[in-house]
């Protein structure tokens, strides 16, 4: 049996105007120039520069209704008036007095080179090998990778030489062309391992007490070497430590990548274009917004003209009615994206002159122990926003300042209560932790548990296990693997 009645229900949507306002806070200056790029090209009723000082299309009257979403409209229920205007100095511009005057558009040129596998490839030219070699060497040569490596098995590459070049050979044959290619420049190209790659240097080298010595300790105890037992090392090769000391040297100065030493190696390197800069002026500190963020937008003459001549026509053709309603729709979606392109600049600029105040101490000393304990909802709720608008923001931005250049997360940071009950933020813990580590003695560096006592007597009382994530978080190894002869 059917049943009717109503119900009420309370739910949320999010317009289209306002998912394309969270897309572009999103985006970091360079991929917001290729969005708009993009809008240009997609959309011919907006274009780009200063607008002329004629009279132009005013598209920021509230001409857009959104009950219309779902409805059919005629050309008879357009108000051309709406999209016209008299207007000398129009809305649509979008200016403001506190962004740099970075206007010029700077194209960063790329050195353009043969690659590291071509380069291998030169060189095996200048080698006597018979085709069955040297289809060997080329296939050996293919599997190399950016660090200069073969990381593949031997049997796995005899099965790929069969199946794929119809070559067959045994791993002996290869493991003979292998060398050969192990002789290519940089030295240590085709290694298979790291402790392989640093023999091939060192063999390469002239062969004295101290080299030799190396040789001989990666060859018979590299994992004792890494593991930086140095006192067994001692012992086993019945060396002083003097020996050991000048072995050690002349590893340490080997390259462990030499595919990355390759100077016409031309991977892509991404370019940091900071959105904003921060300076200090007579003691204060100013903020601007990166000026490429800051575009020039208006409609297109053209299509303020079509206007125009749809109004005047005294006698309108179906194709006069298709054409305005097809205007209509580029309007429209100019000014919604212009309206976004707005609202993204103020909220980027009132985000960042919040978080530039929350750490003023920090910005104008530079000192890491200055920066306060910051969250997302602490500046959310200064601004009024939602913290979701401020991750997008701090996730994907970077500001430029007088100590550098850095990604704003990297300011946010959880806090920690210090002996006296203050919040203390944890970066300034990891920055006592990462000083008191630089100026340990390496011959007995600090355990964790040490780590832990110091910090206690300096007034932040964490446990050791919070010390061992911090110094993983800062990259420095145990204590152990920080030891120096």
């Amino acid at each position: 049996m059917l049943k009717q009645h109503l119900q009420f229900k309370l739910s949320q949507k999010l317009s289209p105007q306002q998912i394309q306002l969270m897309k572009l806070i999103q985006l970091p200056t360079q991929a917001f120039e290729q969005r708009l790029k993009q809008e240009l090209e997609e959309n011919p009723a907006l274009e780009s520069g200063k607008a002329e000082s004629d009279a132009m299309d005013d598209v920021y009257e509230d001409t857009y209704d959104d009950s219309s979403d779902n409805e059919t409209i005629s050309a008879e229920d357009i108000n051309i008036d709406d999209y016209l205007s008299d207007d000398e100095i129009p809305d649509y511009r979008t200016r403001t007095n506190n962004y740099s005057s970075d206007d010029e558009e700077k194209s960063i040129p790329y050195a353009a080179g043969t690659s590291f596998n071509q380069h291998l490839i030169n060189q095996l030219n200048t080698v006597y090998l018979d085709d069955e070699e040297w289809a060997i060497a080329e296939f050996l040569v293919g599997s190399v990778d950016e660090s200069g490596y073969i990381r593949r098995p031997i049997a796995d590459i005899m099965d790929d030489l069969a199946f794929t070049q119809n070559i067959y050979v045994d791993e002996k044959k290869i493991q003979s062309v292998l060398k050969v290619v192990q002789e290519l420049d940089p030295p240590g190209v085709g290694a298979r391992s790291l402790d392989e790659c640093l023999i091939i240097q060192l063999k390469r080298k002239e062969q004295k007490p101290s080299v030799e010595l190396a040789i001989n300790i990666l060859e018979k105890s590299f994992d004792q070497f890494t593991k930086k037992h140095y006192a067994k090392l001692i012992q086993k090769h019945h060396i002083s430590e003097e020996e050991l000391k000048a072995a050690i040297s002349e590893i340490e100065r080997l390259n462990p990548k030499p595919g990355g030493s390759y100077s016409g190696n031309t991977r892509m390197i991404e370019h940091i274009v900071p959105d904003f800069s921060i300076r200090i002026v007579d003691g204060e500190l100013e903020l601007t917004l990166n000026g490429r963020n800051a575009p020039e937008l208006h409609v297109s003459k053209e299509y303020n003209n079509m206007l125009q001549g749809y109004k005047d026509s005294k006698e309108k053709s179906k194709s006069q009615k298709d054409t305005v309603l097809f205007i209509k729709q580029k309007l429209d979606a100019a000014k919604w994206f212009i309206d976004a392109i707005k609202q993204r600049q103020q909220t980027l600029f009132v985000t960042m002159s919040t978080i530039m105040n929350y750490q003023k101490e920090y910005f104008l000393t530079g000192d890491e122990r200055k920066l306060r304990p910051m969250i997302l909802k602490d500046i959310a709720d200064q601004i009024d926003m939602d913290v979701s608008t401020v991750s997008r923001v701090a996730n994907s931005k970077y500001v430029d300042t007088p100590y550098g250049t850095k990604l704003i997360k990297d300011y946010f940071s959880e806090a920690m209560k210090n002996e006296q009950g203050e919040d203390v933020s944890t970066k300034e813990i990891k920055k006592i932790l990462e000083t008191v580590i630089g100026d340990e003695e390496k011959k007995k560096p600090l355990t964790d548990d040490k780590l832990a006592k110091i910090l206690k007597e300096r007034g932040y009382p964490i446990a050791r296990r919070t010390v061992a994530k911090y110094r993983e978080q800062l990259g420095l190894p145990v204590a152990r693997l920080r030891k120096e002869i």
